[in-house]
């Protein structure tokens, strides 16, 4: 009888482990890239504060720099924990994707956020904006303050992150198609850091004597081209990219930097938790679908949209502060 006892109590065990929701209730389980990175801790505010107002049990995971083999840890470790949907800004596109169908075989939903995976591997993604728009906006910029001509750099992330790669598609469509007389000169990867994007433009500067525009598309990147910019004292080096408004502001004002596209990270947080919570109910329908404090929100097959980029420059960045 002891014995009998012991194995309904051991079996009892085994399947509260397999269940997907914890005591505590609905779980989303949610990963930046890089969490050190101060796109990422923007984007944590606004998912928290989704989080409190739906209830949610929010977890918070990921490298501490940018590592796809340690995104797929923090994965394997949610899926068993076995929490009710999982939302990753993916790194490596490819390398990401076997683990997430694992987690959506398991009953597991799956929203990518920030950087999408292949279709097949995810439920939903919530993009900030197209990467069409993001790279239009970025190019014409570029081409304006160019003068439609010359020479031009990037420094990106990495070579393997798979939403700056598609904006970076884009951006060379987007020169094929109206401005041949601007050239990419070279795309440097900066491991998501802001000194090694301030090295990676240093020796832009030395390699490429001809580029006169250099664009950052990691938050990180363009306040570190900046400051080699301001120490090369090279005024007729242009500066733009995507970056947080704060790292920004003083380059902005001393004019270092021109501009800077984005969109505001904390709704980027906000939107993904209410998208993971609204899928883990149920289908998301567009026609009835409503964000929170954001309201309706654009719903095109699997993919939500938070909105157009946004455009920050000397005349209204002070009106943020992330």
């Amino acid at each position: 009888m002891k014995r009998l006892a012991a194995m309904v109590a051991l079996a009892t065990v085994a399947l509260a482990g397999c269940g997907r929701k914890s005591q505590d209730g609905f779980t989303v389980a949610m990963m930046p890239k890089n969490k050190g990175n101060p796109y990422f801790v923007s984007c944590r505010k606004g998912a928290e504060e989704a989080a409190k107002e739906l209830g949610v049990s929010l977890l918070w995971d990921g490298p501490t720099e940018t590592d796809p083999a340690k995104q797929n840890e923090v994965v394997e470790t949610w899926i068993t924990r076995g929490v009710d949907v999982i939302a990753a800004s993916v790194e490596n596109r490819d390398g990401l994707a076997t683990v997430l169908r694992k987690a959506r075989a398991k009953g597991i939903k799956v929203v990518t956020w920030d950087a999408d995976t292949a279709a097949d591997a995810r439920d939903v993604f919530v993009n900030q904006a197209t990467p069409e728009g993001i790279a239009q906006t970025l190019t014409d910029r570029a081409a304006s303050l160019l003068g439609g001509k010359g020479e031009f750099a990037i420094i990106t992330a990495s070579l393997t992150a798979a939403n700056q790669n598609e904006w970076i598609k884009h951006i060379k469509a987007r020169l094929a198609g109206k401005y041949p007389e601007l050239t990419l000169a070279t795309i440097r990867p900066s491991d998501d850091k802001q000194d090694q994007a301030f090295t990676e433009a240093q020796n832009i500067l030395k390699v490429y004597p001809n580029v006169k525009l250099i664009m950052g598309i990691s938050s990180p990147a363009v306040p570190g081209a900046a400051e080699a910019v301001k120490q090369a004292d090279r005024r007729d080096v242009k500066v733009i990219g995507l970056a947080l408004p704060n790292a920004c502001k003083p380059y902005i004002h001393d004019g270092w930097i021109d501009s800077i596209v984005l969109w505001n990270t904390g709704d980027l947080g906000y939107l993904t938790v209410q998208v993971a919570h609204a899928l883990g109910k149920g289908p998301l329908d567009p026609a009835t679908f409503k964000a929170g404090r954001l309201g309706p929100v654009q719903v095109d097959g699997s993919q939500v949209v938070l909105g157009a980029p946004f455009v920050f420059d000397k005349g209204n960045v002070d009106q943020f502060d992330f």
